[in-house]
């Protein structure tokens, strides 16, 4: 029995990809910081799709979460085929003004978080006759994004890590995809702080049942980088077009309260 596992799985795109997954007769492996959301989705999924569900309350900002997590699967014999990396957050404001703790947490959770469980869980994924890596970046990865600096910074760093492991695992049973979704609607403005802006942001969000459907496709028709709706693929990709300065410019200004 091969789990799909996913991590910031309670809520938002994390909680539509495992009900869709379940829906395909997945069996869930799912990881977020709330034991008690945690058990409502899991005996969600159990009851409306007969499927096998497991969970793990970790806050994955810390340090050692990963290894928690892989241990939680080698003690519980869970073999895993598909790793989703979506758990991560946005800090909103000047990097003077915020906490270095504040977002050294939030580079531990959208960096070294997911580079750890590729690091632990590839050899399960290779033993798989087929398994699938999907990481959660933004559309915020295509360019510097003012007050939002380090979010925007991490970001980057996951498409980049991305697009060289898939190249790294190119021809083998592993298929490494990059999601990089525009503004969706989920609880991502408020724990970045963004109230000021919640109702432009709403306005514009794509539904997480939506991204998700989409990411998953392209997961599973293993393409290299996913960007759902038509206008975040021409947003990302004019970010090419223009100089740097202009474009950092326009991206600062969306974010200005």
């Amino acid at each position: 029995m091969a789990y799909a596992l996913i991590t910031g799985a309670s809520k938002g795109i994390g909680q539509s990809m495992a009900n869709l997954l379940a829906m395909k007769h997945y069996d869930l492996l799912l990881v977020a910081r709330s034991g008690e959301e945690l058990e409502t989705v899991a005996n969600t999924l159990r009851t409306k799709y007969n499927v096998q569900v497991s969970w793990l309350a970790q806050d994955l900002s810390l340090p050692n979460a990963a290894e928690t997590v892989y241990k939680w699967c080698t003690d519980n014999h869970y073999t895993v085929s598909v790793l989703i990396n979506n758990a991560g957050y946005g800090i909103w404001g000047t990097f003077e003004s915020l906490t270095l703790e504040k977002q050294s947490n939030m580079l531990q959770l959208n960096m070294q978080t997911p580079v750890a469980l590729c690091h632990y869980l590839l050899p399960m994924l290779k033993a798989q006759p087929q398994s699938y890596i999907l990481n959660v970046s933004s559309t915020a990865a295509y360019q510097a994004v003012p007050t939002l600096s380090l979010y925007a910074a991490s970001k980057a760093f996951v498409l980049v890590f991305t697009r060289g492991l898939r190249q790294e695992l190119k021809g083998s049973n592993v298929s490494v995809s990059c999601l990089c979704p525009g503004p969706v609607n989920t609880n991502f403005v408020d724990r970045a702080g963004m109230q000021a802006i919640k109702a432009t942001a709403e306005k514009f969000g794509m539904q997480p049942d939506v991204a998700a459907n989409i990411a998953l496709k392209g997961m599973f028709n293993k393409k290299a980088e996913i960007i759902p709706g038509a206008l975040n693929v021409i947003s990302a990709f004019s970010t090419r077009l223009f100089p740097k300065d202009m474009v950092e410019k326009i991206a600062g200004s969306l974010y200005k309260s």
